[in-house]
């Protein structure tokens, strides 16, 4: 769902309110420059200065095996990177978060009524087809809805945020026209739909589980599914001459998994043209430095975080949680992170907002400030007593299982870092290093971890696409995107007012109100807001640190 976050070992983001992280001047980079921070910078530029052909080689750090992003699986950042090319949306964002409809699959999206429901409109393109020669109708429109609404949990979704507010899809006066009518208000309708899937792969919970494991079976863009290679673990596009928008510039893009630390070397090499470098000042550097290559950075809606497991044996008590997160010292993880980036090092203390969005405020109060003699007390009020160097209760240890994905530097140092800090309020951190490619499937997403550090790639929603993190169990056991595993009925009616809103005043109350009382929860621990720096060749146009821009495929392509 284009309203959801999308996870990302090394990227990450959030996404809200219509704030694309204005410019401003940041830091120097210690050669005497002044570095402007840009809402986006992806060597924007005409079509008509791209050559016609060519393959784009891009760097990945996963190879996912579910390829359904509405999947709670498939909710990945690379899966998006390399779908966006090949799949519907109503609407796009530009570098201001500002949104539009989409013309090639939609065009007009509006509210039609207010009252007594709110209902939207949609005049879908009838030129739009997928690529087993169907037209896309208001049939898949309906599908989708009923994929995600949350009504049958044998869909493993990745969040029900708007479309469980949706109290019917309806044919309008033909097959181009979907009219959508919501049992309650839903202000971010925008965020809905995006990616669209075809009917036949979302009208049974077995279809919408594994029809898109291991294989992308039908498209609907400027490219279109080429092949796997599992082996090269690369996954190739080729230009789609049946696409009936603008002929995409670029041959093909193959895309090439490997573990981060190697893709910068693979970029170094001149075997790839474009990665995401992450914040790694080591890569930066390196990336800078090769002949013919820029780094482009941009203000995304970008924070890393902890997450805590809030279902494991270890960390259910919420008072143990605080105690854990008041041991961490954010600021000297962030400066130890951000070291060398060309970037202001400034926490973020809000699951929300970004620091320079409208409607930020801090909401961590006492929890967010590094506090280890309070940290103490509340894990001897817990019961969890001091044994040697370690605490210990009822034979157990508290020794915690932090989980990262192997090649990634900077998970690795700042579990060296929370090692340390942990230790002296008595508890144990053990560093566990897991395949890449199975870091989210068989780990963050099962639960198996007491901590983790990943990142998220969100949207210009607000609420909608932080939503499902922080939603509780409706069933104890059902979790979707809410990797803490923990949640309140308080929490959901907040941000469930905050959704609800067509007032943005309002909704941002109603949004700090549950980012409040996230912080008592401890669900997601947030760090900092740091930048997205994509290593690009220089005569790359149109792709790089996007913000809140979303890429025209096919217009990326090499400059003439």
């Amino acid at each position: 769902m284009k309203a959801a976050r999308l996870v990302a070992a090394v990227a990450v983001v959030v996404a809200l309110g219509g704030c694309g992280g204005g410019a401003g001047t940041g830091p120097g980079d210690g050669a005497g420059d002044d570095r402007t921070i840009k809402a986006f910078d992806i060597n924007l530029q005409p079509r008509d200065k791209i050559k016609d052909g060519g393959t784009l080689r891009w760097g990945i750090n996963e190879f996912p095996a579910q390829w359904n992003r509405n999947h709670v699986d498939g909710n990945l950042a690379v899966a998006a990177s390399v779908s966006n090319a090949l799949l519907p949306s109503p609407t796009v964002s530009d570098e201001k978060a500002e949104i539009s409809v989409n013309r090639d699959y939609v065009l007009e999206a509006e509210v039609t009524d207010q009252r007594p429901k709110q209902v939207v409109t949609y005049t879908l393109n009838p030129k739009a087809r997928w690529s087993d020669g169907r037209p896309i109708t208001w049939a898949d429109y309906q599908a989708q809805w009923q994929a995600l609404n949350g009504r049958d949990s044998a869909y493993r979704i990745a969040s029900s945020t708007g479309y469980q507010d949706i109290e019917k899809v309806a044919r309008g006066k033909d097959d181009f026209e979907v009219v959508v009518t919501f049992a309650r208000p839903f202000g971010d309708w925008q965020a809905l739909f995006g990616p669209l899937l075809p009917a036949a792969t979302n009208r049974t919970p077995e279809a919408f589980n594994t029809s898109w494991l291991n294989k992308i079976p039908v498209t609907a863009g400027p490219f279109k599914f080429g092949g796997f290679d599992q082996t090269a673990k690369t996954i190739t596009l080729v230009r789609d001459d049946a696409w009936w928008g603008e002929r995409a510039k670029l041959d093909k893009i193959v895309y090439r998994a490997s573990e981060q630390d190697s893709l910068i070397g693979a970029f170094s090499n001149g075997e790839l043209d474009i990665i995401d470098v992450g914040p790694s000042a080591p890569d930066y550097a390196r990336a800078r430095a090769t002949a013919g290559a820029q780094v482009r950075q941009a203000a995304g809606p970008d924070f890393r975080h902890f997450t805590f497991n809030g279902s494991s044996e270890l960390l259910r008590d919420r008072n143990v949680r605080q105690a854990i997160q008041l041991g961490v010292n954010r600021q000297a993880i962030a400066q130890s992170d951000l070291q060398g980036l060309d970037w202001p090092i400034a926490l973020l203390n809000n699951h929300f907002f970004m620091n320079t969005q409208e409607g930020y405020q801090d909401n961590a109060g006492a929890l967010g400030v590094y506090n280890p003699g309070r940290a103490r007390q509340l894990l001897d009020a817990a019961g969890w007593k001091l044994n040697g160097a370690v605490r210990q209760k009822n034979g157990k240890t508290l020794d915690l299982r932090f989980v990262v994905p192997s090649g990634v530097q900077i998970s690795k140092s700042e579990g060296e870092l929370a090692q340390s800090m942990l230790a002296q309020i008595g508890v144990k951190l053990t560093i566990k290093a897991v395949p890449s490619d199975d870091f989210f499937t068989s780990y963050v997403i099962p639960g198996n971890f007491d901590i983790t550090p990943f990142a998220y790639i969100g949207t210009p929603f607000p609420v909608s696409s932080s939503y499902g993190i922080y939603a509780n169990s409706p069933d104890g056991k059902t979790w979707n995107a809410n990797f803490g595993r923990t949640g309140s009925a308080a929490i959901d009616k907040a941000m469930s007012r905050a959704a609800q809103s067509l007032d943005p005043v309002s909704a941002r109350a109603a949004t700090n109100a549950a980012d409040e009382l996230i912080w008592r929860e401890v669900n997601v621990l947030p760090l900092y807001q740091r930048p997205q720096l994509v290593a690009t060749k220089a005569t790359l146009a149109n792709v790089g640190a996007r913000g809140f821009y979303d890429l025209r495929y096919e217009n990326i392509g090499f400059m003439r």
